[in-house]
């Protein structure tokens, strides 16, 4: 059975919501556990569709998710559900309607290269206009800082992550950081994990399906008590509960396949965003970030 929240109050706004999920979801029953994931990591589909849709996407019954409703408080499933619709019209009329239309699209007509572009870029923009209510300041500046600290950066990112991971290893260097990225290259993951030391920080970036070796980096570093920047896809990520800080981004899936746009902007803008603070801490004149002469 499941156990009632600690309070016997439903939270009172969504992010309390999704605190308390992350919080008990150990104390969930299986089905209930898939249900958590499912609703932190499709927030829009929450608000936007009907219990059986819901349920059909999640691959539960509806009845569970008004039991998952009624184990956080709720009289129903509309009440909870109100919270996500809540959220979204704090954003932009026009972006709900685009979401609606995105998601309404005829599956039926022709698919070609043009038609997967546009809809690669629809999804990559809606991902991206949601991306500043994903991020707060806070944890940019904390991230940042902790950059900033760091005696060298580490970074992990395998498979999909990689080519985030590649791309803040590159941004990094020409603000004349020290970087060590760890690919596993050669099998030596274990030997590029073992320099890890104190006064260091790794960025590690890991998405669903988590990879096990991410973890196994991550969990070195937390052992050496060595801060862990974590971007990843949910906050129900095995990166989380480790992480120092932690980005928690919802990227466009079209057709099955997940886009990086956003992960790749979140990443820049901690790159820049730390060339601009050590040019004002060290009193260097702008331009500190160097990129490669364009051809």
């Amino acid at each position: 059975m499941d156990t009632p929240p600690s309070n016997n109050q439903a939270p009172a706004t969504l992010q309390e919501l999704q605190e308390c999920i992350t919080q008990r979801h150990e104390q969930l029953s299986k089905r209930l556990q898939q249900v958590a994931r499912f609703v932190l990591e499709h927030p829009n589909t929450v608000a936007l569709d009907t219990v059986a849709v819901i349920a059909d996407q999640a691959g539960v019954h509806p009845s569970t998710l008004v039991r998952f409703a009624s184990a956080f408080g709720y009289s129903g499933f509309s009440e909870m559900q109100s919270l996500f619709r809540q959220k979204l019209v704090e954003h932009t009329t026009s972006y709900g309607e685009r979401v609606r239309l995105l998601k309404q699209s005829d599956s039926s007509s022709v698919v070609n290269s043009n038609t997967i572009l546009q809809e690669f870029v629809q999804g990559n923009s809606l991902s991206m206009e949601h991306l500043p209510d994903m991020i707060s300041a806070r944890q940019l500046d904390e991230a940042v800082e902790l950059l900033a600290s760091a005696q060298a950066v580490h970074v992990v990112g395998l498979r999909r992550s990689f080519a985030v991971a590649s791309y803040l290893v590159y941004a990094l260097r020409h603000i004349d950081r020290r970087v060590h990225m760890i690919d596993g290259n050669g099998g030596m993951l274990e030997e590029q994990a073992s320099v890890l030391g104190e006064g260091d920080v790794l960025v590690a970036i890991s998405y669903s399906p988590y990879a096990a070796e991410t973890s196994s980096v991550v969990h070195r570093a937390h052992e050496r008590k060595v801060p862990i920047i974590a971007i990843t896809d949910s906050k129900l990520s095995p990166l989380v509960p480790l992480a120092k800080v932690y980005f928690d981004i919802k990227e466009a899936d079209v057709r099955g396949f997940r886009s990086l746009t956003s992960t790749l902007c979140l990443a820049q803008t901690l790159a820049i965003s730390l060339a601009y603070k050590l040019e004002q801490q060290e009193g260097r004149s702008s331009g500190r970030f160097d990129p490669p002469a364009q051809t």
